[in-house]
C-alpha cells in the first residue's frame, strides 16, 4: 500500500514538473538594463514621470494602484512631482469618503483608487510578484546585479504580442510570448506613439513599456533607494566592527599564544 502511495506521489510530481517546464519554455523574458538595478542603482526620476503618464493615460482605464498613496508622487526618491501638481493630479480621481460614505474628489492623502471594473489585476505590487530572472537559487547574486525581474516581465509582456489571435468560449485571446501558456486575454495596450511625451522622449512601444515598468517597480517598492543606502552603511559598519574585533582579539591573546606550555 505504501509503495503504491509513493509511486503515485512521484508520478504527480513528475507530471506537474513537466507541465511547469512546458509553460516556462513558452515564456520569453527579455533582459532590460534599468537604472535602479544593482546595489548602487537609483530610479531615473524623469523615467518615473513618463511612466506615471503612461499609467494615467493607458493603464488606469482597467488597472488600479490601491496600495499606493497619491502623496508619494512628490517624494524625493520617486517621480518628484511638486506638491501643487500632486494636488491637481489627485482631483482627477474619485474615492468613497470613509466618514460620509459619499463619493468625492481624491486628495493627496488618499490612495490611488482601486479599479476592478474590467476584472484586471491591481498593479500596486505587480513588479514584485512577477520575477523574470531567478538566478542561482540560494545565492541572490543574479537578483543583486540584475534586479528581481518583475519590470523585465512587464516589458516583455507589453512587447511580446505576435499579432495572432484566437477565440475560445466567446473570448478573444492574443498570442504573447511572455505570458504563461502563450495566450492572454488582454489586448495589446500600447503601440508606437500611444503616448506623447512633453520632453520629446522616444515613444516607441519598447520605450513606453520600459517607462511604465520602472514606474510600477517604484510603486511596488518606493523605499528601494533608502533600503539600498541603509544596507550599504550596514555593510561598512560590519566591516569596521569586524576589523576592530580582530585587532582587539590579537592584542588580548598575543602574550599568551606566543608562549609554550610546559
Amino acid at each position: 500500500m505504501f509503495r503504491k502511495i509513493a509511486l503515485t506521489a512521484v508520478s504527480v510530481l513528475v507530471l506537474s514538473g513537466g507541465v511547469a517546464l512546458a509553460e516556462t519554455a513558452e515564456q520569453h523574458i527579455e533582459d532590460v538594463a534599468f537604472a535602479h538595478e544593482g546595489p548602487f542603482g537609483a530610479f531615473d526620476q524623469f523615467q518615473l514621470q513618463r511612466g506615471l503618464q503612461v499609467f494615467t493615460e493607458v493603464c488606469a482605464d482597467c488597472h488600479g494602484l490601491k496600495y499606493v498613496p497619491i502623496r508619494t508622487l512628490s517624494d524625493a526618491g520617486g517621480p518628484g512631482i511638486p506638491e501643487d501638481q500632486v494636488r491637481a493630479y489627485a482631483k482627477q480621481y474619485f474615492v468613497i469618503d470613509k466618514e460620509t460614505g459619499e463619493e468625492r474628489e481624491a486628495k493627496p492623502t488618499d490612495n490611488f483608487p482601486a479599479n476592478t471594473g474590467a476584472g484586471a489585476p491591481d498593479l500596486s505590487l505587480m513588479a514584485k510578484s512577477r520575477a523574470g530572472f531567478h538566478g542561482p537559487y540560494g545565492t541572490g547574486i543574479n537578483q543583486m546585479f540584475r534586479g528581481m525581474g518583475g519590470p523585465e516581465y512587464i516589458v516583455s509582456l507589453l512587447t511580446g504580442y505576435t499579432g495572432e489571435t484566437k477565440e475560445e468560449f466567446g473570448t478573444t485571446l492574443y498570442e504573447n510570448h511572455a505570458f504563461p501558456g502563450g495566450w492572454i486575454q488582454m489586448s495589446p495596450p500600447i503601440e508606437d506613439g500611444t503616448v506623447e511625451y512633453a520632453d520629446g522622449h522616444d515613444n516607441s512601444v519598447h520605450h513606453i513599456a520600459e517607462d511604465v515598468a520602472s514606474f510600477l517597480m517604484w510603486a511596488a517598492e518606493p523605499n528601494m533607494m533608502a533600503r539600498k543606502q541603509a544596507g550599504f552603511v550596514s555593510v561598512i559598519f560590519l566591516l569596521i566592527l569586524s576589523t576592530l574585533l580582530y585587532l582587539t582579539n590579537k592584542r588580548i591573546w598575543a602574550g599568551i599564544k606566543g608562549k609554550k606550555t610546559a
